[in-house]
């Protein structure tokens, strides 16, 4: 008998699913048990119902591919068979917000990789390594929703990975104006080059919605926690510039910033290599250990090259220059969805286990 904590996931069929299941394969702390999808899968096993619709260069895990698929919507009967949830559905965000508040309801704890939870007042949006004190709005969550072990975490927009880490390693110098220009992958979109041939040879200066996130979300992850609700700072000022570029993974970003105290370049480069989090004190099994990596190399660090640091889960820095506009300039690289999306959810849930908010029903 396994005493893995038992996981479901819930959308486990699109691309982010299938990632949670890779990532899920042999963990040391979680098992995945169970998958639920759109009511046009349920029925089928795993294998029947991905197909060839499976995008990951990796196998799919023996261990889930006999799963029968269950009804997302079933929301009772699936939470019953489960310790906690993924969440990563295709929905509208009305239908994400009622569906995750019901799985909460359950008493089932709910970490999603969607966004139509990201700026309800009482639900922590974390990167581990940066906020894990936001954690402790759950239970204002857990009185609003009516339960005391049920509750939703959200992770944020992955572009911001790419360079929120770097910045707030360097919190204490003030960051108060920030210039970025992302370059995202085209499976931020969820597709690869087979389902979006127009991207080869392409570059599309525009992804909905992507800038608005970019610049408001680090001042969520920022915030400070009153009466049980998360209020977002007020600083720095953020303006980006989010564009489709034609990669697999990997969203990087070029950064100018001001400082109310301007840092020397040495003691840049120095809190950069030195930043731990609470993952790194943890010792969480999919923490980085060198959470920031930066590159000496004038043309690194490159997307192909620099993606996969850490297993995925670091990020990388490089280029780091005075400017003749703002104090300095970077460039920043982060893992789409690894980091960004899947990864970084395994992540909080491995921090919720380690303090205590998740446990075996």
């Amino acid at each position: 008998m396994s005493n893995k904590l038992r996981v479901g996931i819930v959308g486990g069929t699109g691309m982010v699913g299938q990632r949670f299941v890779e990532l899920l394969d042999q963990h040391p702390w979680f098992e995945v048990t169970a998958i639920a999808a759109s009511a046009s899968s349920a029925g089928k096993t795993y294998e029947e119902s991905v197909k060839s619709r499976w995008k990951l260069s990796t196998p799919m895990p023996e261990n889930v591919k006999n799963i029968v698929v269950q009804n997302a919507a079933e929301v009772e009967t699936f939470a019953s068979e489960v310790d906690f949830v993924f969440c990563a559905v295709d929905m509208k965000k009305d239908e994400i917000k009622a569906l995750e508040e019901a799985y909460a309801k359950t008493g089932t704890p709910v970490i999603s990789n969607n966004s139509a939870h990201r700026w309800t007042p009482d639900v922590p949006m974390v990167i581990p390594e940066i906020n894990p004190a936001h954690l402790e709005v759950i239970e204002a969550q857990r009185q609003r929703l009516g339960t005391t072990t049920g509750f939703i975490a959200v992770k944020p927009n992955c572009s911001i990975q790419s360079y929120v880490p770097a910045l707030h390693a360097l919190k204490a110098f003030g960051p108060r104006e920030v210039v970025a220009t992302t370059y995202q992958a085209i499976s931020g979109a969820g597709k690869n080059f087979k389902d979006w041939p127009e991207m080869l040879d392409n570059v599309i200066p525009y992804i909905g919605g992507e800038e608005e996130k970019s610049e408001m979300e680090p001042l969520r992850i920022w915030g400070a926690v009153e009466n049980g609700e998360i209020v977002k700072s007020s600083a720095p000022l953020i303006t980006t510039q989010c564009i489709r570029v034609p990669v697999t993974d990997g969203h990087m970003a070029a950064v100018f910033v001001n400082f109310e105290n301007k840092p020397s370049k040495e003691e840049i480069l120095k809190c950069w290599a030195e930043f731990k989090g609470r993952p790194q004190e943890l010792n969480l099994p999919s923490a980085p250990k060198q959470f920031i990596t930066y590159f000496e190399e004038e043309n690194r660090p490159q997307t192909k090259l620099d993606r996969d640091i850490e297993g995925g889960m670091g990020v990388s820095t490089g280029r780091l220059r005075e400017d003749s506009l703002y104090d300095y300039k970077f460039v920043g690289l982060s893992h789409n969805t690894l980091r960004g999306a899947a990864g970084g959810a395994v992540l909080i849930a491995e921090l919720l286990k380690a303090e205590g908010y998740i446990q075996p029903k």
